[in-house]
């Protein structure tokens, strides 16, 4: 290499020892970085995996920085060499040893091949040569090394903790989902005949997808601390994988609930029957007071009473097969729509059952108003008045009467309490109401 002046002041003897401590530590902590890459189990990781997307890109681009890195560690262990060979010609190093020192060691006098700088595709180096060859300086490239060094150790850091993280926790999830598909399976809970079975179904497809994609692309799932220029800082992106352990979570609650039903059935289809066969009583009550209601009672809108709905019984029946047959699944659901049912039917029986008798209740409270104002007759002592007699006796005649026209019998009650009323004096009685006294006699 010729001598063409050395860059700035030539080195003395001192500065030239104290560089070359310098340099001769750098080589060695270089040296140390290097084959702690080389030998990382993220880089080995990468190095065989079958990659793709985003890892296979930029793995490509860092695997050609790794080369270019220990190329340029050569030609930075062979300056230093040179430099060492040249200071140790002679204990007092001459002025053309310390001419040619300087510009070893402060000059571009490290030369790196074409080839090799060619060979490099990181995004870092925006000058990436395709040159013959390039001169560097012992400092410069040492920064180029430590910039291709920080990029490449980013990728294989960031590589190594996604795949330490989430392989490991998908094969745990897995192994959870296992175990619940067992159990869902055991009491019917299956794909197509329970959404539980469905969702059991989607997240195992959805497991398995993600595996894969965190073997082949794990760059994918990470994601990088704001801020954070340090190479592998971040952490693993577990978004994907916590959205399906939390759908994960919710499948053994649908599954006790299917199971709470079957240790309940038994007892919850003896509640239903209990409740049919009351609106069935209810409403077989409600014909027959129809039935009384029209021979007792004239001029009266009386409701038709329907018949019990056969369907509820057909599903009844249809959930007893489910028992037999251990089809907790489908039992659950139907269980829940026929006691809502059931008890809207025994509701509407009740409600009948009142509308219909309505007349008959009608009746009876003109009966006992009737004997109300006769007791206060009494007390008062008109007892025998012949009018009030009069009077009584004809409401009486048409309210123990059948039919019973109630229009007709609530007028007679009503002339019988102004009767009375005038006789015994203030406070008159109201025209349309009476003594709210209940008692009466049995219907006739």
């Amino acid at each position: 290499m010729g001598v063409t002046g050395p860059p700035g002041p030539v080195m003395d003897r001192d500065e030239v020892d104290r560089a070359l401590a310098r340099l001769g530590a750098e080589h060695e902590a270089i040296e140390t970085s290097l084959l702690a890459l080389q030998d990382h189990a993220g880089r080995r990781l990468l190095e065989g995996a079958e990659l793709t997307g985003l890892t296979k890109e930029r793995w490509e681009s860092a695997d050609a920085s790794i080369t270019l890195l220990w190329a340029y560690f050569d030609a930075y262990t062979d300056a230093l060499r040179s430099a060492r060979e040249i200071r140790s010609r002679r204990r007092w190093s001459s002025r053309e040893d310390l001419v040619e020192l300087t510009e070893l060691l402060r000059g571009e006098a490290v030369t790196v091949a074409g080839s090799a700088t060619a060979t490099a595709n990181a995004p870092t180096l925006q000058g990436g040569s395709s040159k013959l060859s390039e001169q560097f300086t012992l400092v410069t490239l040492v920064e180029r090394m430590n910039e291709l060094y920080a990029s490449s150790l980013d990728i294989v850091v960031a590589a190594d903790a996604v795949w330490s993280a989430l392989p490991a926790r998908i094969d745990l999830l897995s192994a959870e989902l296992q175990r619940t598909r067992r159990l869902a399976h055991s009491v019917g809970v299956r794909p197509g005949e329970h959404p539980a079975g469905d969702d059991l179904e989607r997240i195992t497809r959805t497991l398995t997808s993600l595996r894969e994609q965190v073997i082949s692309d794990p760059l994918a799932f990470w994601q990088r601390a704001q801020g954070s220029s340090a190479p592998g800082g971040g952490r693993p992106d577990t978004t994907a994988y916590d959205r399906e352990a939390r759908a994960l979570e919710d499948v053994p609650r649908e599954i006790d609930a299917v199971l709470t039903v079957r240790q309940d059935a038994e007892a919850r289809l003896v509640k239903l029957r209990d409740v049919l066969s009351r609106a069935d009583r209810t409403l077989a009550e409600a014909r027959t007071a129809r039935g009384e209601v029209l021979a007792k009672i004239a001029a009266t809108e009386v409701p038709v009473v329907s018949g019990p709905p056969t369907a509820l019984q057909e599903q009844l029946a249809t959930a007893a097969e489910y028992r037999r047959h251990a089809q907790w699944h489908r039992l659950s659901p139907l269980l829940e729509s026929l006691e809502q049912k059931a008890e809207d039917e025994l509701l509407r029986a009740r409600e009948s059952l009142t509308a219909v008798t309505a007349p008959l209740a009608v009746r009876a409270e003109l009966r006992g108003r009737l004997d109300a104002y006769k007791a206060k007759v009494a007390r008062h002592g008109l007892a025998e008045d012949p009018f009030l007699i009069e009077r009584y006796d004809a409401a009486r005649r048409m309210l123990w009467s059948a039919p019973c026209d109630l229009r007709v019998a609530e007028q007679a009650v009503l002339r019988y309490q102004h009767a009375a009323a005038e006789l015994l004096g203030p406070p008159r009685v109201p025209q349309q109401s009476g003594p709210e006294d209940r008692r009466g006699e049995s219907t006739s």
